[in-house]
């Protein structure tokens, strides 16, 4: 498979095509049984050297990139159907590892994660599946969707035949992949054809990982026509700038099949955004927008309109549905803080305090059933009898805010690696708040990212030690929590970091809307405990999107989390603003 990359010049805001390598002469669509009839299927996709077949019938492949993990459960159907509705025949989507076994031994295939639920509506909607199940993705998500408790083992080899990853890959395989083989073309359901693993051409180094994959996957059923994708670096076709609709018009022209990364991004919600290591580490934001035909909040764009007329100039004789009624978006009135948490206040819901030594990272913390920390914030405190200046070296992952006696002195990051501690008599409480900022999604260094404290902190030369660790993943069940706790009124001035939480009032049939936070520095939002993402002042993002089946009718709790100065209102706009093009050190 071959990768064409078309840019503009939005920072993360892309789309890839993948096109197949076959070259097709006719096409022909063949549609998926509907009413209960049973088709007899004894010829899969196939590929040879001049085209692809489904039933031995030429067949083009005309499809686009949407990820059920980034897409609200409720409006799945809506984001297929603008799919259909563009004259596209076939969804490909990644399955997040991460997400679907956040513990060893515990999988989670329910309401927004229902994987099957997802392709049997594709299948409903006319859609044929090619389905990427890693168990690498990359996709920008943290660790490329990779879990994060494979990292407490110390001599870990992600993507390699090391046996701590392949019994971790085999026990995965062993829940998900049984759940697919029915979905297979074959066996009468859309999927027709399945990847192996993502882009391992770019970033080889075993030579029997893939033949493991592909085993993995033939062993437990999967029989459809397996393909692998690569960047243009390691396969022989180059990138292409400009604009996209050309492009895809005249791969057409020449009868090629075609993929759009992405159709429709959507929204990283939560802490699932990773990051980039190259040239510099830089975090994701929480918008996958993607500057695909769809937009992040599934509105119509330029492109969409234009691919679609073109898609109908190839498709004659097939009419392409009618195209769905955009959601409504809302300007709701601004929500005020009224009340205010400290962090320090907030400490006792949080998992630990855990006693060490020396730090320790996050991923080898004795939490969540000892499958250590994924995502989020850990706080670690130790004692303090002067002042001095004090080094973290490399190894805070990614940023730390550092306070003595819980007074704020000065931040850790991977530029700034050395701060002054006042002078004063006595013991002081010196607290190293270390926010993990997204473990990088792709590159040779994946082994490497564990997040956290990595190593000691040195004050005038001598390592630190003797912490008391708090884990601050802020899991649903911790923001839930929070609402048992002593909130304060909002005073004048109140202290940092804190949780201010205020309400939006949303009358009738919720719709979707941005949220907003000028004069916020940084932090998380949550609304109704779910968590929408994190916000930074410096941007390029400047909203996050909050859809309307998040909201209840009529009042709803918004907790925001932050960082270091708060403006104390949160403005809800119907457009988004997702920042210019900037490279932020």
């Amino acid at each position: 498979m071959v990768v064409l990359r078309i840019r503009n010049s939005h920072k993360r805001k892309c789309v890839f095509v993948c096109l197949c390598v076959a070259v097709f002469f006719m096409y022909r669509y063949l549609g998926l049984p509907r009413g209960g009839q049973r088709i007899i299927r004894k010829f899969g996709l196939s590929a040879n050297s001049t085209q692809f077949t489904l039933e031995r019938q030429p067949f083009r492949i005309l499809g686009g990139s949407i990820h059920y993990f980034r897409v609200p459960r409720a409006y799945w159907r809506d984001r297929l159907m603008k799919m259909k509705a563009c004259g596209l025949n076939t969804l490909t989507t990644f399955v997040p590892w991460n997400l679907h076994q956040p513990q060893r031994g515990v999988f989670d295939f329910r309401t927004q994660l229902d994987l099957e639920a997802y392709i049997r509506l594709a299948a409903e909607l006319g859609l044929w599946v090619i389905l990427r199940p890693g168990p690498y993705i990359s996709s920008e998500l943290d660790l490329g969707g990779l879990p994060s408790w494979l990292l407490q083992d110390g001599s870990m080899r992600l993507r390699t035949t090391y046996p701590g990853f392949t019994e971790a890959v085999d026990m995965y395989f062993d829940k998900l992949i049984p759940n697919m083989v029915p979905l297979q073309y074959k066996k009468g359901g859309p999927i027709i054809a399945v990847q192996l693993e993502n882009e391992y051409g770019s970033f080889a180094k075993d030579e029997h990982y893939m033949h493991f994959i592909k085993e993995a996957l033939q062993s437990r059923g999967i029989s459809e026509l397996l393909l692998t994708s690569d960047s243009h670096n390691t396969l022989k076709s180059g990138g292409v700038d400009g604009d996209m609709v050309s492009t895809v018009r005249e791969i057409l022209r020449r009868g090629m099949s075609v993929n759009l990364y992405m159709f429709h991004g959507g929204s990283s919600f939560g802490f699932m955004s990773g990051g980039l290591a190259e040239p510099s580490y830089k975090a994701f934001v929480p918008s996958y927008d993607y500057d695909a035909p769809l937009s992040e909040a599934g509105e119509y764009t330029q492109k969409y309109y234009l691919l679609r007329d073109l898609h109908s100039q190839f498709n004659k004789g097939t009419n392409s549905p009618e195209m769905p009624v955009l959601q409504h978006k809302e300007a709701y009135e601004p929500a005020i803080t009224y009340q205010h948490l400290s962090l320090w206040d907030a400490l006792s819901f949080t998992e630990g305090p855990f006693k060490s030594v020396k730090p320790v990272n996050m991923e080898n913390l004795p939490v969540n059933n000892r499958n250590g920390q994924s995502y989020g914030y850990t706080l670690y405190e130790t004692t303090i009898t002067s002042g001095g200046i004090l080094k973290s070296g490399d190894n805070v992952k990614d940023r730390a805010l550092v306070f003595v006696n819980r007074s704020y002195i000065g931040l850790f990051m991977y530029q700034h690696t050395e701060l002054a501690v006042p002078d004063a008599k006595g013991q002081r409480t010196l607290s190293l708040l270390v926010e993990n900022c997204g473990r990088v999604h792709r590159g040779q260094d994946l082994d490497k990212q564990r997040k956290g404290l990595v190593g000691d902190i040195l004050l005038n030369n001598i390592p630190l030690q003797d912490f008391m660790i708090y884990s601050l993943e802020m899991k649903p069940s911790f923001i839930d929590s929070l609402y048992q706790a002593s909130w304060k009124t909002l005073p004048e001035t109140p202290s940092f970091p804190s949780f201010f939480m205020g309400q939006l009032f949303a009358y009738g049939y919720p719709s979707d809307t941005f949220v907003k936070l000028p004069g916020w520095e940084k932090g998380v939002v949550f609304i109704n405990g779910i968590n929408l993402g994190c916000y930074w002042s410096i941007g390029p993002q400047q909203t996050l999107y909050l859809p309307g089946p998040f909201l209840n009718s009529g009042i709803n709790q918004i907790i925001v989390f932050e960082e270091q100065e708060g403006d104390y209102k949160i403005i809800f706009e119907d457009t988004p603003d997702l920042g210019m093009a900037a490279d932020i050190q």
